[in-house]
């Protein structure tokens, strides 16, 4: 079964940290660029930040960088989203899903959703 797993989600106060992870089965990991994202109630789903195949290389939406990290871990097939300096507008359910682009990959091209995990930060 082709799937990704996310969890470390919570709810938290403004400042705070958390760390999701994302576990990924039934496909060959190591080969794709994957993907955070999240949506907010009302809202469409938006890029959080990815990373290539070989971790060598990341990319972020602008209101997370500095906060955020991604990074990989192709022998466990985990990939982590370190949450820093929470603000209440992180709020939301975050994906993660692997793409074969390179790159900046397009949304459209992340494939093998799962089933998010919630982000809850209380000002």
């Amino acid at each position: 079964q082709v799937q990704a797993v996310e969890s470390g989600g919570g709810l938290v106060q403004a400042g705070d940290s958390l760390r999701l992870s994302c576990a990924a089965s039934g496909f060959t990991f190591s080969s794709y660029t994957v993907g955070w994202f999240r949506q907010a109630p009302g809202k469409e789903r938006e890029f959080v930040a990815c990373i290539s195949w070989s971790g060598g290389a990341t990319y972020y939406v602008d209101s997370v960088k500095g906060r955020f990290t991604i990074s990989r871990d192709n022998a466990k097939k985990m990939v982590f989203l370190q949450m820093n300096s929470l603000k209440s507008e992180d709020t939301a359910v975050y994906y993660c899903a692997g793409s074969l682009l390179p790159g900046r990959a397009p949304t459209t091209s992340f494939n093998y959703w799962g089933q998010g995990t919630q982000v809850a930060v209380s000002s």
